[in-house]
């Protein structure tokens, strides 16, 4: 693990092999661990970068921010590094956070994938997912709704819930406090009027089991992008790179222009 200090906070991040950049960007009460299978390929190709966004993993848990906030530290970690260009995959959370990133950097982002993503929201998607379903998860805490909403969210359960434990035993586990501050950095977010400024070629991926991210929110930002595609998975959810692990990593690698040696 290594660190930096950007915008007054301690950031973490994983930095593996050398060559074209590409940084990854976890979703909400996530951490860089989730990305250990896709750091798995991508070094073979590429340098790795995955950071912990502040309040979650090993980075410094801020109780007030924004997405904005976000946004800035990692602008700020690429000046930091000193990358001149560089490809982003971002994954939920992350992928709000891509975009902001993309549209401030201009043609420094030369590949962007996208993944469970929107372009706007009122709240966090996982917020007006519990809303939705409040009923069932009353009375529950923010673990025990999560698991008992993942049929909403998920298609394969078994490999999500394998991931996210795996990824889980590797970070402090975030308090209630740390949580409600992540959720409240989503609120009021949206994208759409400044999508147009996006240069990089973009590769928008949804699962059609998503309830989280429903498919028609991941198509809507892909038509708002400048160069964008847009593929549906079939037999994922709220997870692509999870659910269909060896498709997704297919479609990246080659966006991503890799030439694959095995």
């Amino acid at each position: 693990m290594l660190t930096t200090t950007v915008n007054g906070i301690q950031l973490a991040f994983s930095e593996k092999s050398t060559g074209p950049a590409v940084l990854l960007l976890h979703g909400l009460t996530g951490n860089r661990h989730m990305f250990e299978e896709e750091t798995r390929v991508l070094k073979k190709y590429l340098r790795v970068i995955t950071p912990d966004f502040r309040g979650h993993g090993d980075s410094e848990r801020s109780l007030s921010y924004a997405l904005d906030d976000l946004i800035e530290d990692i602008v700020a970690l690429i000046e930091e590094l000193g990358l001149p260009s560089l490809h982003i995959i971002g994954v939920s959370m992350g992928s709000y956070v891509a975009q902001g990133v993309a549209i401030r950097l201009g043609d420094r982002v030369k590949r962007l994938v996208l993944v469970a993503t929107k372009s706007t929201g009122k709240t966090s998607a996982m917020q007006a997912l519990f809303e939705e379903h409040k009923e069932e998860l009353e009375g529950l805490t923010h673990n025990a709704k999560i698991l008992k909403a993942s049929k909403y969210m998920y298609h394969d359960l078994q490999a999500v819930g394998l991931w996210s434990k795996e990824a889980a035993k590797k970070a402090e586990p975030m308090t209630a406090e740390q949580i409600e501050a992540a959720n409240q950095a989503l609120t009021g977010f949206d994208f759409t009027g400044e999508l147009s400024k996006i240069t990089a070629k973009t590769l928008v991926i949804s699962g059609d089991h998503d309830q989280l991210n429903p498919p028609e929110k991941a198509r809507e930002t892909a038509r708002l992008i400048p160069h964008a595609t847009f593929a549906e998975f079939n037999q994922s959810g709220h997870a692509p790179n999870v659910e269909q692990r060896l498709l997704y990593l297919d479609f990246v690698l080659e966006f991503l222009g890799v030439e694959r040696t095995s």
